[in-house]
């Protein structure tokens, strides 16, 4: 059995935890090896203390499943099958009387929740989350050159992207241009909604490009990642076309600063809301504390947005193997949008940078 399927078993049988019901794609996923995304059929890994789990998938998934690296029971339904019969079936088999069961209770819905308390009427409910996110948040070495391969593959985007500002395009056609250029390369799945931004938009951290044309004198701002075997990878970059004014220039060199120092406090040991406030103390001694609304960065991997996340209030401890960005912005409306966003990977001896694409102020002539 693998071996994270070995720690949340170690974990259960710590806390009296008969069966743990897991169905999110992410941690089916990461603990089985298979993923899918379902849509509205029923996914899940069922994991018990010492007898074998078992997956549920919809029947048409099944041979996916099988070729996956899981190697232990699959159950497939139809359409027309109970679901719920089969998975009841299969647990009383084991001959096993459950207590206390471990969900993801921030991705559970109502309705399965009661078909599991219909199952286990004498059950108690407890989240399974906490757990996963930490075993989650530490990358071994595989899942490390995976995300260096995503991180490369976004650094292309940009590039290309950068290449791409004319006078006259608008932010779609260079949003297309890109992710054409990048699909070429074999990605076929972005980590989120590719951003393209100029001039003011930019100062909307999460604005939607549209076809607004680019002039000189603005900034441009990239927010883009790539999906290379389940795991993301997440940068922003943000240039100038042309010469930009003095306003704009002050704001990018202190997002600049706040960044670069950021980076620099990220080491084992120092807590994340230290990490936070270091880019933010910058930000906001430069004058621009208001225009700083979001965390300084989160976790990346399987999902785009995963555990820690880098606020000023989250007292985790910074360990070896932790992956996650530092992207502090400023957003003044009607003036200008900066963000600059690297994705980190903690060493013992600090952050090791994995998106390499130039910070220093790239100017498109």
């Amino acid at each position: 059995m693998n071996q994270r399927l070995i720690k949340l078993q170690t974990w259960m049988k710590e806390n009296e935890i008969e069966v743990s019901f897991l169905t999110s794609s992410e941690n089916v996923f990461y603990l089985s090896g298979y993923f899918t995304d379902p849509h509205e059929r029923l996914l899940a890994l069922v994991v018990f203390q010492e007898k074998e789990p078992f997956l549920v998938c919809p029947a048409m998934e099944v041979p996916d499943a099988k070729r996956s690296s899981w190697e232990h029971e699959i159950i497939g339904y139809s359409d027309i099958d109970n679901p719920w019969e089969l998975i009841f079936k299969s647990i009383q088999n084991r001959n096993h009387p459950i207590l206390k069961v471990a969900i993801e209770k921030e991705h559970m819905n109502v309705e399965r929740y009661e078909q599991l308390l219909g199952l286990f009427p004498k059950a108690s409910f407890i989240s399974a989350e906490e757990k996963l996110r930490m075993l989650r948040m530490i990358k071994d070495a595989k899942e490390l050159k995976i995300i260096e391969e995503a991180c490369a593959l976004a650094d292309y985007a940009v590039e290309f992207g950068a290449n791409e500002i004319k006078e006259g395009k608008t932010e779609l056609d260079i949003l297309n241009a890109l992710e054409y250029a990048i699909k070429q390369k074999g990605v076929t799945e972005m980590s989120f909604s590719t951003m393209v931004l100029t001039g003011t938009n930019a100062a909307s951290p999460h604005g939607t490009p549209g076809q607004t044309k680019i002039q000189k004198g603005d900034l441009v701002l990239f927010d883009l990642g790539v999906v290379v075997d389940r795991y993301c990878s997440d940068i922003t970059r943000t240039v100038a076309f042309g010469d930009i004014n003095d306003k704009q220039k002050e704001i990018y060199d202190t997002v600049l600063k706040a960044q670069l120092a950021a980076i620099e406090a990220s080491k084992p040991g120092v807590r994340a809301a230290e990490v936070d406030l270091t880019a933010r103390r910058i930000i906001s001694d430069a004058g621009y504390g208001e225009f700083f609304p979001h965390r300084l960065g989160h976790g990346l991997g399987i999902s785009v947005h995963e555990y820690p996340s880098l606020t000023e209030t989250n007292g985790l401890i910074i360990e070896e193997g932790m992956v996650y960005t530092i992207e502090p912005g400023i957003y003044v409306p009607n003036v200008a949008g900066v963000r600059i966003e690297d994705d980190v990977f903690i060493t013992a001896d600090g952050a090791a940078i994995l998106t390499k694409f130039p910070k220093e102020l790239q100017i498109i002539k």
